[in-house]
Protein backbone atom coordinates (compact mmCIF):
# COMPACT_ATOMS: atom_id res chain seq x y z
CA UNK A 1 0.00 0.00 0.00
CA UNK A 2 1.48 3.12 -0.70
CA UNK A 3 1.71 6.40 0.93
CA UNK A 4 0.97 9.94 -0.60
CA UNK A 5 3.21 13.04 0.41
CA UNK A 6 0.80 15.17 -1.21
CA UNK A 7 -0.62 17.90 1.26
CA UNK A 8 -4.18 18.52 1.09
CA UNK A 9 -4.33 21.70 -0.99
CA UNK A 10 -2.29 19.89 -3.89
CA UNK A 11 -4.24 16.49 -3.40
CA UNK A 12 -7.73 15.65 -5.61
CA UNK A 13 -9.46 12.34 -4.83
CA UNK A 14 -10.29 11.86 -8.57
CA UNK A 15 -6.95 11.85 -9.52
CA UNK A 16 -5.68 9.24 -7.37
CA UNK A 17 -4.93 5.79 -8.96
CA UNK A 18 -7.26 3.97 -6.66
CA UNK A 19 -10.05 6.23 -7.38
CA UNK A 20 -9.80 4.89 -11.23
CA UNK A 21 -9.58 1.68 -9.86
CA UNK A 22 -12.53 1.59 -8.24
CA UNK A 23 -14.36 3.30 -10.95
CA UNK A 24 -13.66 0.04 -12.64
CA UNK A 25 -14.22 -1.81 -9.50
CA UNK A 26 -18.02 -0.33 -9.67
CA UNK A 27 -18.82 -1.76 -13.28
CA UNK A 28 -17.77 -5.39 -11.67
CA UNK A 29 -20.21 -4.68 -8.73
CA UNK A 30 -23.61 -4.89 -10.88
CA UNK A 31 -22.72 -8.35 -11.33
CA UNK A 32 -22.10 -8.97 -7.87
CA UNK A 33 -23.70 -10.44 -5.41
CA UNK A 34 -23.04 -10.40 -1.57
CA UNK A 35 -24.12 -13.91 -0.90
CA UNK A 36 -21.80 -15.11 -3.89
CA UNK A 37 -18.85 -13.75 -1.48
CA UNK A 38 -20.19 -15.93 1.39
CA UNK A 39 -19.99 -18.55 -0.69
CA UNK A 40 -16.36 -18.17 -2.39
CA UNK A 41 -15.33 -17.89 1.48
CA UNK A 42 -16.46 -18.58 4.68
CA UNK A 43 -14.44 -17.32 6.54
CA UNK A 44 -15.62 -13.19 5.36
CA UNK A 45 -18.04 -12.63 8.16
CA UNK A 46 -14.59 -13.10 10.83
CA UNK A 47 -12.54 -11.43 8.02
CA UNK A 48 -15.03 -8.35 7.76
CA UNK A 49 -15.24 -7.31 11.52
CA UNK A 50 -13.84 -5.54 14.06
CA UNK A 51 -13.84 -4.70 17.37
CA UNK A 52 -13.00 -1.42 19.43
CA UNK A 53 -13.74 -1.44 23.21
CA UNK A 54 -17.32 -2.96 23.94
CA UNK A 55 -18.23 -2.05 20.36
CA UNK A 56 -18.49 -4.55 17.57
CA UNK A 57 -18.58 -4.16 14.04
CA UNK A 58 -19.45 -6.83 11.08
CA UNK A 59 -19.29 -5.22 7.77
CA UNK A 60 -19.42 -8.61 5.98
CA UNK A 61 -22.70 -7.56 4.44
CA UNK A 62 -21.47 -5.19 2.03
CA UNK A 63 -20.78 -5.06 -1.53
CA UNK A 64 -18.03 -5.50 -1.83
CA UNK A 65 -14.95 -7.51 -3.18
CA UNK A 66 -11.73 -8.63 -1.60
CA UNK A 67 -10.63 -6.39 -4.36
CA UNK A 68 -12.75 -3.42 -3.93
CA UNK A 69 -12.24 -3.56 -0.82
CA UNK A 70 -8.43 -3.21 -1.41
CA UNK A 71 -8.84 -0.05 -3.59
CA UNK A 72 -10.81 1.32 -1.03
CA UNK A 73 -8.00 0.93 1.59
CA UNK A 74 -5.63 2.70 -1.14
CA UNK A 75 -7.89 5.14 -1.84
CA UNK A 76 -7.23 6.06 1.92
CA UNK A 77 -3.31 5.50 1.59
CA UNK A 78 -3.32 7.90 -1.35
CA UNK A 79 -5.07 10.43 0.78
CA UNK A 80 -3.71 13.04 3.24
CA UNK A 81 -5.95 11.09 5.95
CA UNK A 82 -3.28 10.60 7.90
CA UNK A 83 -1.03 13.95 7.84
CA UNK A 84 -4.78 15.48 7.99
CA UNK A 85 -5.39 13.59 11.31
CA UNK A 86 -2.03 14.53 12.96
CA UNK A 87 -3.22 18.15 12.28
CA UNK A 88 -6.49 17.55 14.16
CA UNK A 89 -5.05 15.71 17.45
CA UNK A 90 -1.55 18.23 17.62
CA UNK A 91 -3.88 21.10 17.29
CA UNK A 92 -3.43 22.92 13.76
CA UNK A 93 -5.89 25.28 12.60
CA UNK A 94 -7.33 22.70 10.08
CA UNK A 95 -10.67 24.85 9.66
CA UNK A 96 -9.54 26.82 7.07
CA UNK A 97 -12.19 28.92 6.41
CA UNK A 98 -12.87 30.08 9.95
CA UNK A 99 -8.98 30.08 11.13
CA UNK A 100 -9.58 27.65 14.12
CA UNK A 101 -8.07 24.52 15.21
CA UNK A 102 -10.44 21.33 15.56
CA UNK A 103 -9.88 20.12 19.08
CA UNK A 104 -13.11 17.95 20.55
CA UNK A 105 -10.71 14.95 21.17
CA UNK A 106 -9.24 17.30 23.87
CA UNK A 107 -12.09 18.02 25.26
CA UNK A 108 -11.63 13.99 26.34
CA UNK A 109 -7.85 13.65 26.37
CA UNK A 110 -5.59 13.13 29.30
CA UNK A 111 -2.52 13.95 30.00
CA UNK A 112 0.21 12.55 27.89
CA UNK A 113 -2.17 10.98 24.89
CA UNK A 114 -0.28 13.28 22.20
CA UNK A 115 2.82 11.38 20.92
CA UNK A 116 3.79 14.41 18.71
CA UNK A 117 6.88 15.79 20.72
CA UNK A 118 6.28 19.40 18.83
CA UNK A 119 2.54 19.28 20.28
CA UNK A 120 2.64 17.48 23.60
CA UNK A 121 2.90 20.55 25.92
CA UNK A 122 0.58 22.12 24.24
CA UNK A 123 -1.45 19.77 24.20
CA UNK A 124 -1.22 18.94 27.90
CA UNK A 125 -2.29 22.87 28.81
CA UNK A 126 -5.57 21.98 26.65
CA UNK A 127 -6.20 18.86 28.49
CA UNK A 128 -5.26 20.42 32.03
CA UNK A 129 -7.73 23.57 30.68
CA UNK A 130 -10.74 21.14 30.46
CA UNK A 131 -10.01 19.86 33.15
CA UNK A 132 -10.52 22.52 34.84
CA UNK A 133 -13.93 23.66 33.33
CA UNK A 134 -15.27 20.07 33.96
CA UNK A 135 -14.18 20.94 37.39
CA UNK A 136 -17.09 23.61 37.30
CA UNK A 137 -20.04 21.20 35.91
CA UNK A 138 -18.70 18.51 38.18
CA UNK A 139 -19.85 20.86 41.14
CA UNK A 140 -22.52 22.16 39.40
CA UNK A 141 -24.44 19.38 38.86
CA UNK A 142 -23.33 17.99 42.36
CA UNK A 143 -25.45 20.53 43.94
CA UNK A 144 -28.27 20.17 41.52
CA UNK A 145 -28.59 16.90 41.84
CA UNK A 146 -28.45 16.64 46.28
CA UNK A 147 -30.93 19.39 46.27
CA UNK A 148 -28.26 22.28 47.78
CA UNK A 149 -28.75 24.09 44.14
CA UNK A 150 -31.97 26.49 45.34
CA UNK A 151 -34.45 28.83 43.59
CA UNK A 152 -35.44 32.14 44.69
CA UNK A 153 -37.50 31.05 47.00
CA UNK A 154 -35.01 28.84 48.64
CA UNK A 155 -36.36 25.48 46.97
CA UNK A 156 -34.10 22.71 45.61
CA UNK A 157 -34.31 22.40 41.42
CA UNK A 158 -36.63 19.46 40.27
CA UNK A 159 -36.86 20.57 36.60
CA UNK A 160 -33.61 22.06 34.53
CA UNK A 161 -34.46 23.33 30.88
CA UNK A 162 -31.84 23.35 28.51
CA UNK A 163 -32.42 26.12 25.92
CA UNK A 164 -29.90 25.83 22.92
CA UNK A 165 -29.84 24.71 19.45
CA UNK A 166 -28.13 22.84 16.95
CA UNK A 167 -25.10 21.23 18.93
CA UNK A 168 -25.98 23.06 22.17
CA UNK A 169 -29.24 21.08 22.08
CA UNK A 170 -28.56 17.48 20.19
CA UNK A 171 -26.04 15.82 21.43
CA UNK A 172 -27.06 16.64 25.14
CA UNK A 173 -30.63 15.94 24.41
CA UNK A 174 -29.60 12.11 22.89
CA UNK A 175 -27.11 11.44 25.70
CA UNK A 176 -30.09 11.79 28.22
CA UNK A 177 -32.61 9.95 26.31
CA UNK A 178 -30.25 7.04 25.61
CA UNK A 179 -28.81 6.92 29.42
CA UNK A 180 -31.88 7.41 30.71
CA UNK A 181 -31.05 4.12 32.76
CA UNK A 182 -28.90 5.75 34.79
CA UNK A 183 -30.87 9.05 35.28
CA UNK A 184 -31.59 11.04 38.50
CA UNK A 185 -34.91 9.69 40.33
CA UNK A 186 -36.32 13.28 41.17
CA UNK A 187 -34.77 15.98 38.23
CA UNK A 188 -36.29 15.91 35.14
CA UNK A 189 -34.39 17.31 32.21
CA UNK A 190 -36.41 19.26 29.34
CA UNK A 191 -35.09 20.64 25.94
CA UNK A 192 -35.60 23.58 23.90
CA UNK A 193 -34.47 24.33 20.76
CA UNK A 194 -36.89 25.06 18.52
CA UNK A 195 -38.27 28.80 17.93
CA UNK A 196 -41.40 27.87 17.60
CA UNK A 197 -43.09 29.02 20.97
CA UNK A 198 -45.57 26.13 21.46
CA UNK A 199 -42.51 23.99 22.41
CA UNK A 200 -41.54 26.61 25.19
CA UNK A 201 -44.80 27.74 26.40
CA UNK A 202 -46.69 24.70 26.37
CA UNK A 203 -43.40 23.53 28.60
CA UNK A 204 -43.45 26.41 31.07
CA UNK A 205 -47.17 25.67 31.51
CA UNK A 206 -46.14 22.02 33.25
CA UNK A 207 -43.57 23.58 35.89
CA UNK A 208 -43.20 24.99 38.87
CA UNK A 209 -40.82 28.06 38.59
CA UNK A 210 -39.69 28.12 41.99
CA UNK A 211 -38.01 24.82 41.65
CA UNK A 212 -37.02 25.18 37.72
CA UNK A 213 -33.68 25.79 36.76
CA UNK A 214 -32.83 27.20 33.21
CA UNK A 215 -29.00 25.98 31.58
CA UNK A 216 -28.39 28.59 28.63
CA UNK A 217 -26.44 27.05 26.07
CA UNK A 218 -25.41 28.87 23.60
CA UNK A 219 -21.35 29.12 22.30
CA UNK A 220 -20.85 32.59 21.20
CA UNK A 221 -24.61 33.76 23.49
CA UNK A 222 -25.82 35.32 20.48
CA UNK A 223 -27.83 32.50 19.13
CA UNK A 224 -31.31 34.27 17.76
CA UNK A 225 -33.22 30.98 18.61
CA UNK A 226 -31.63 30.60 21.70
CA UNK A 227 -32.16 33.61 22.95
CA UNK A 228 -35.55 34.23 22.10
CA UNK A 229 -36.75 31.48 24.38
CA UNK A 230 -34.65 32.74 27.15
CA UNK A 231 -36.76 35.92 27.18
CA UNK A 232 -40.08 34.06 27.41
CA UNK A 233 -38.62 32.14 30.25
CA UNK A 234 -37.38 35.31 31.59
CA UNK A 235 -40.94 36.68 31.28
CA UNK A 236 -42.08 33.51 33.12
CA UNK A 237 -40.16 33.89 35.90
CA UNK A 238 -41.00 37.41 36.00
CA UNK A 239 -44.92 37.04 35.12
CA UNK A 240 -44.68 34.10 38.17
CA UNK A 241 -41.94 34.94 40.99
CA UNK A 242 -41.74 38.69 40.18
CA UNK A 243 -38.10 38.33 39.18
CA UNK A 244 -37.67 41.03 37.21
CA UNK A 245 -34.18 39.77 36.31
CA UNK A 246 -34.32 36.26 36.51
CA UNK A 247 -31.11 35.87 33.93
CA UNK A 248 -29.14 36.99 37.18
CA UNK A 249 -30.76 35.10 39.52
CA UNK A 250 -30.46 31.50 40.73
CA UNK A 251 -32.75 29.89 38.46
CA UNK A 252 -30.03 30.49 35.38
CA UNK A 253 -26.90 29.03 34.28
CA UNK A 254 -24.88 30.04 31.18
CA UNK A 255 -22.70 27.71 28.83
CA UNK A 256 -20.52 29.20 26.48
CA UNK A 257 -17.29 30.41 24.84
CA UNK A 258 -17.90 33.62 25.48
CA UNK A 259 -17.64 34.74 28.73
CA UNK A 260 -17.87 38.43 28.18
CA UNK A 261 -21.47 37.84 26.45
CA UNK A 262 -22.63 35.69 29.11
CA UNK A 263 -21.68 38.42 31.74
CA UNK A 264 -23.28 41.62 29.38
CA UNK A 265 -26.32 39.36 29.45
CA UNK A 266 -26.75 39.41 33.27
CA UNK A 267 -25.87 36.32 34.28
CA UNK A 268 -23.52 35.89 37.12
CA UNK A 269 -19.97 35.42 36.77
CA UNK A 270 -20.25 32.35 39.17
CA UNK A 271 -22.73 30.80 37.09
CA UNK A 272 -20.89 30.96 33.51
CA UNK A 273 -19.41 27.18 33.03
CA UNK A 274 -17.01 27.98 29.98
CA UNK A 275 -15.73 25.67 27.41
CA UNK A 276 -13.05 26.89 24.65
CA UNK A 277 -13.78 28.23 21.51
CA UNK A 278 -12.16 25.44 19.56
CA UNK A 279 -14.77 23.52 20.09
CA UNK A 280 -17.10 23.32 17.45
CA UNK A 281 -21.03 23.25 18.46
CA UNK A 282 -22.11 19.88 16.64
CA UNK A 283 -19.24 18.17 18.69
CA UNK A 284 -19.57 20.23 22.21
CA UNK A 285 -21.56 17.59 24.15
CA UNK A 286 -18.27 16.45 25.86
CA UNK A 287 -17.65 20.02 27.48
CA UNK A 288 -19.72 22.27 29.44
CA UNK A 289 -22.58 22.01 27.04
CA UNK A 290 -22.90 18.76 28.14
CA UNK A 291 -23.96 19.96 31.79
CA UNK A 292 -27.72 18.39 31.52
CA UNK A 293 -26.08 15.16 30.72
CA UNK A 294 -24.48 15.40 34.16
CA UNK A 295 -27.28 16.73 35.79
CA UNK A 296 -29.16 13.40 34.94
CA UNK A 297 -26.78 10.20 34.91
CA UNK A 298 -24.14 11.83 37.57
CA UNK A 299 -20.08 13.45 36.93
CA UNK A 300 -18.68 9.55 37.26
CA UNK A 301 -20.59 8.41 34.81
CA UNK A 302 -20.21 11.65 32.03
CA UNK A 303 -16.35 10.88 33.04
CA UNK A 304 -17.46 7.49 31.66
CA UNK A 305 -18.75 8.83 28.45
CA UNK A 306 -15.76 10.55 28.00
CA UNK A 307 -13.32 7.82 28.66
CA UNK A 308 -15.32 5.87 25.79
CA UNK A 309 -15.03 8.45 23.60
CA UNK A 310 -11.04 8.79 24.45
CA UNK A 311 -10.91 4.90 23.69
CA UNK A 312 -12.48 5.27 20.84
CA UNK A 313 -9.96 8.13 19.66
CA UNK A 314 -7.09 6.23 20.43
CA UNK A 315 -8.39 3.72 18.59
CA UNK A 316 -8.84 5.25 15.33
CA UNK A 317 -5.10 7.40 15.99
CA UNK A 318 -3.48 4.05 16.52
CA UNK A 319 -5.17 1.14 14.40
CA UNK A 320 -4.00 -0.07 10.55
CA UNK A 321 -6.02 1.52 8.25
CA UNK A 322 -7.65 -1.99 8.03
CA UNK A 323 -8.60 -2.64 11.38
CA UNK A 324 -9.76 1.20 12.12
CA UNK A 325 -13.21 1.14 12.79
CA UNK A 326 -13.82 4.89 11.60
CA UNK A 327 -11.58 4.20 8.63
CA UNK A 328 -13.92 1.26 7.27
CA UNK A 329 -17.41 2.49 7.85
CA UNK A 330 -15.61 6.03 6.48
CA UNK A 331 -14.83 3.93 2.97
CA UNK A 332 -17.69 1.72 2.82
CA UNK A 333 -20.07 5.17 2.21
CA UNK A 334 -17.52 6.61 -0.02
CA UNK A 335 -18.11 3.50 -2.07
CA UNK A 336 -21.62 3.68 -2.00
CA UNK A 337 -21.84 7.58 -2.45
CA UNK A 338 -19.22 7.74 -4.98
CA UNK A 339 -19.04 4.99 -6.94
CA UNK A 340 -22.65 3.28 -6.77
CA UNK A 341 -24.73 6.39 -6.78
CA UNK A 342 -26.57 5.54 -3.25
CA UNK A 343 -28.20 8.72 -2.36
CA UNK A 344 -28.96 8.35 1.02
CA UNK A 345 -27.95 6.19 4.09
CA UNK A 346 -30.16 4.85 6.88
CA UNK A 347 -29.08 4.35 10.52
CA UNK A 348 -31.38 1.98 12.04
CA UNK A 349 -31.37 1.67 15.81
CA UNK A 350 -32.93 -1.28 17.52
CA UNK A 351 -33.28 0.17 20.81
CA UNK A 352 -36.04 2.88 21.61
CA UNK A 353 -33.56 5.12 23.77
CA UNK A 354 -31.52 5.51 20.74
CA UNK A 355 -34.56 7.07 19.07
CA UNK A 356 -32.72 10.27 18.41
CA UNK A 357 -29.33 9.22 17.03
CA UNK A 358 -30.24 9.66 13.77
CA UNK A 359 -31.39 13.22 14.08
CA UNK A 360 -27.92 13.64 16.11
CA UNK A 361 -26.06 12.39 12.90
CA UNK A 362 -27.97 14.57 10.30
CA UNK A 363 -26.24 17.41 11.82
CA UNK A 364 -23.21 15.70 12.38
CA UNK A 365 -22.41 14.43 8.83
CA UNK A 366 -24.52 16.81 6.71
CA UNK A 367 -24.10 19.98 8.31
CA UNK A 368 -19.85 18.62 8.03
CA UNK A 369 -19.55 17.12 5.20
CA UNK A 370 -22.56 19.31 2.65
CA UNK A 371 -19.57 20.95 0.91
CA UNK A 372 -19.16 21.57 -2.66
CA UNK A 373 -16.39 23.49 -2.60
CA UNK A 374 -12.77 21.95 -1.54
CA UNK A 375 -10.42 22.92 0.66
CA UNK A 376 -8.12 25.11 -1.92
CA UNK A 377 -11.72 26.80 -3.13
CA UNK A 378 -12.39 24.84 -6.17
CA UNK A 379 -15.83 23.31 -7.17
CA UNK A 380 -16.17 19.95 -6.80
CA UNK A 381 -17.33 17.71 -9.55
CA UNK A 382 -17.93 14.70 -7.40
CA UNK A 383 -20.29 13.79 -5.02
CA UNK A 384 -19.36 14.67 -0.83
CA UNK A 385 -21.90 13.87 2.06
CA UNK A 386 -24.90 11.88 1.61
CA UNK A 387 -28.58 12.59 3.20
CA UNK A 388 -28.34 10.52 6.50
CA UNK A 389 -32.20 9.45 7.65
CA UNK A 390 -33.36 6.54 10.00
CA UNK A 391 -35.74 5.74 12.73
CA UNK A 392 -35.77 2.64 15.23
CA UNK A 393 -36.45 -0.46 14.44
CA UNK A 394 -38.64 -2.33 15.05
CA UNK A 395 -41.06 0.80 14.41
CA UNK A 396 -39.28 1.19 10.71
CA UNK A 397 -39.96 -2.44 9.90
CA UNK A 398 -43.58 -1.12 9.75
CA UNK A 399 -42.93 1.96 8.07
CA UNK A 400 -40.14 2.59 5.12
CA UNK A 401 -39.10 -1.22 4.98
CA UNK A 402 -40.96 -2.01 2.03
CA UNK A 403 -38.94 0.40 0.03
CA UNK A 404 -35.55 -1.14 1.48
CA UNK A 405 -36.21 -4.71 0.68
CA UNK A 406 -38.42 -3.83 -2.73
CA UNK A 407 -38.02 -0.54 -4.13
CA UNK A 408 -35.29 0.46 -6.57
CA UNK A 409 -33.24 2.50 -4.70
CA UNK A 410 -29.70 1.46 -3.53
CA UNK A 411 -29.94 2.69 0.46
CA UNK A 412 -26.80 1.35 2.94
CA UNK A 413 -27.88 0.41 6.49
CA UNK A 414 -26.18 0.70 9.31
CA UNK A 415 -27.76 -1.36 12.26
CA UNK A 416 -27.11 -0.34 15.89
CA UNK A 417 -27.98 -2.14 18.53
CA UNK A 418 -27.22 -3.34 22.58
CA UNK A 419 -26.44 -7.16 22.92
CA UNK A 420 -27.29 -6.72 26.56
CA UNK A 421 -30.31 -4.48 27.91
CA UNK A 422 -31.07 -3.91 31.20
CA UNK A 423 -34.03 -2.03 31.45
CA UNK A 424 -35.62 -4.72 28.65
CA UNK A 425 -36.32 -8.44 29.72
CA UNK A 426 -34.72 -11.60 28.04
CA UNK A 427 -38.44 -12.33 25.94
CA UNK A 428 -38.23 -8.62 24.49
CA UNK A 429 -34.69 -8.34 23.76
CA UNK A 430 -34.32 -11.47 21.58
CA UNK A 431 -37.34 -10.72 19.58
CA UNK A 432 -35.89 -7.18 19.24
CA UNK A 433 -32.33 -8.33 18.34
CA UNK A 434 -33.78 -11.30 16.40
CA UNK A 435 -35.86 -8.78 14.30
CA UNK A 436 -32.73 -7.15 13.18
CA UNK A 437 -30.40 -9.95 11.85
CA UNK A 438 -33.33 -11.00 10.48
CA UNK A 439 -33.47 -7.50 8.07
CA UNK A 440 -29.87 -7.67 7.80
CA UNK A 441 -30.23 -10.92 6.27
CA UNK A 442 -33.18 -10.66 4.30
CA UNK A 443 -32.25 -7.87 2.61
CA UNK A 444 -28.96 -9.43 1.68
CA UNK A 445 -29.99 -12.86 0.66
CA UNK A 446 -33.62 -11.35 -0.76
CA UNK A 447 -36.73 -14.02 -2.31
CA UNK A 448 -37.63 -15.52 -5.50
CA UNK A 449 -41.14 -15.27 -6.26
CA UNK A 450 -43.19 -17.70 -6.36
CA UNK A 451 -44.86 -18.18 -9.85
CA UNK A 452 -47.12 -15.88 -11.01
CA UNK A 453 -46.55 -13.65 -7.70
CA UNK A 454 -43.95 -11.16 -8.77
CA UNK A 455 -44.94 -8.75 -5.71
CA UNK A 456 -43.20 -11.71 -3.49
CA UNK A 457 -40.03 -11.05 -5.01
CA UNK A 458 -37.29 -10.03 -3.12
CA UNK A 459 -34.42 -8.96 -4.97
CA UNK A 460 -31.89 -9.05 -2.57
CA UNK A 461 -28.24 -8.09 -2.50
CA UNK A 462 -28.91 -5.19 -0.44
CA UNK A 463 -25.79 -4.07 2.01
CA UNK A 464 -25.68 -3.13 5.67
CA UNK A 465 -23.51 -2.77 8.58
CA UNK A 466 -24.03 -4.54 11.97
CA UNK A 467 -22.48 -2.44 15.09
CA UNK A 468 -22.66 -4.49 18.64
CA UNK A 469 -22.86 -2.56 22.03
CA UNK A 470 -21.79 -5.11 24.36
CA UNK A 471 -24.83 -2.62 26.52
CA UNK A 472 -25.89 0.69 26.03
CA UNK A 473 -23.73 1.96 29.18
CA UNK A 474 -21.90 5.84 28.65
CA UNK A 475 -18.80 4.70 27.69
CA UNK A 476 -20.33 3.26 25.20
CA UNK A 477 -22.15 5.42 24.27
CA UNK A 478 -19.31 8.14 23.76
CA UNK A 479 -17.45 5.18 21.89
CA UNK A 480 -20.51 5.15 19.80
CA UNK A 481 -20.44 8.83 18.90
CA UNK A 482 -16.95 9.30 18.57
CA UNK A 483 -16.99 6.69 16.10
CA UNK A 484 -19.54 8.50 14.09
CA UNK A 485 -17.32 12.07 14.44
CA UNK A 486 -14.35 10.11 12.81
CA UNK A 487 -16.13 8.47 10.38
CA UNK A 488 -17.36 12.08 8.98
CA UNK A 489 -13.87 13.22 9.55
CA UNK A 490 -12.42 10.20 7.53
CA UNK A 491 -14.71 10.69 4.61
CA UNK A 492 -13.98 15.24 5.02
CA UNK A 493 -10.30 14.49 4.45
CA UNK A 494 -10.82 11.95 1.10
CA UNK A 495 -13.17 14.60 -0.07
CA UNK A 496 -11.21 17.16 -0.02
CA UNK A 497 -13.24 19.35 2.30
CA UNK A 498 -13.47 21.30 5.14
CA UNK A 499 -15.80 19.06 7.39
CA UNK A 500 -15.91 21.68 10.60
CA UNK A 501 -17.18 24.96 9.01
CA UNK A 502 -21.21 25.40 8.18
CA UNK A 503 -21.51 28.51 6.00
CA UNK A 504 -24.22 27.01 4.43
CA UNK A 505 -26.89 28.27 7.18
CA UNK A 506 -26.07 31.89 7.49
CA UNK A 507 -27.93 32.51 3.63
CA UNK A 508 -31.17 31.64 5.59
CA UNK A 509 -30.25 33.35 8.51
CA UNK A 510 -29.90 36.88 6.68
CA UNK A 511 -32.66 36.52 4.88
CA UNK A 512 -34.77 35.94 7.77
CA UNK A 513 -33.58 38.85 9.47
CA UNK A 514 -34.70 40.70 6.69
CA UNK A 515 -37.74 39.51 6.21
CA UNK A 516 -38.37 40.52 10.24
CA UNK A 517 -36.65 44.02 9.92
CA UNK A 518 -39.66 47.01 9.86
CA UNK A 519 -38.10 48.16 7.26
CA UNK A 520 -40.43 47.95 4.01
CA UNK A 521 -37.54 48.80 1.59
CA UNK A 522 -35.57 45.72 2.98
CA UNK A 523 -38.14 43.74 2.57
CA UNK A 524 -38.95 44.63 -0.77
CA UNK A 525 -35.29 43.28 -2.05
CA UNK A 526 -36.64 39.15 -1.48
CA UNK A 527 -37.76 37.75 -4.49
CA UNK A 528 -41.48 38.50 -5.36
CA UNK A 529 -43.05 35.14 -4.26
CA UNK A 530 -41.58 35.37 -0.84
CA UNK A 531 -42.74 38.63 -0.18
CA UNK A 532 -46.32 37.87 -1.14
CA UNK A 533 -46.40 35.11 1.25
CA UNK A 534 -45.52 37.65 4.01
CA UNK A 535 -47.63 39.46 3.53
CA UNK A 536 -50.18 36.99 2.81
CA UNK A 537 -49.58 35.59 6.22
CA UNK A 538 -49.37 39.49 7.70
CA UNK A 539 -52.82 39.48 6.71
CA UNK A 540 -54.20 36.18 8.44
CA UNK A 541 -53.08 37.33 11.25
CA UNK A 542 -54.87 40.54 11.28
Amino acid sequence: MTSSSKTPNQYQPTSTPAWKTLEQQAKKAEQQNISAFFDQNPQRSSQMSVQSGELFLDYSKNLVSDETWQALLELAAQSPLEQHRAAMFSGEKINTTEGRAVLHGALRAEIGDQTIASAAAESDQRVSLVKQQLADVELVSAKIRSGQWLGSTGKAITDVINIGIGGSDLGPKLACSALQEFAHPDIKLHFISNVDGAEILTTLKKLNPETTLVALASKTFTTHETLLNAKTARNWFAETLGLENAQSSSHFVGLTANRANALAYGIPADQILEFAEWVGGRYSLWSSIGLSIAISIGFEKFVEMLAGAREMDLHFQRAPLAENMPVIMALLGIWYSNFLDAQSNAVIPYCERLLLLPSYLQQLDMESNGKSTTLDGESIDYQTGAILWGQTGTNGQHAFFQLLHQGTRMVPIDFVAAAVDNLSNEEHHRVLLGNMLAQASALMCGQEAPEGEAYRYYPGNKPSNVLLLDQLSPKNFGALIALYEHKVFVQGSIWNINSFDQWGVELGKKMANQLLASDSDVQAELDPSTTALFAHIKQCQK
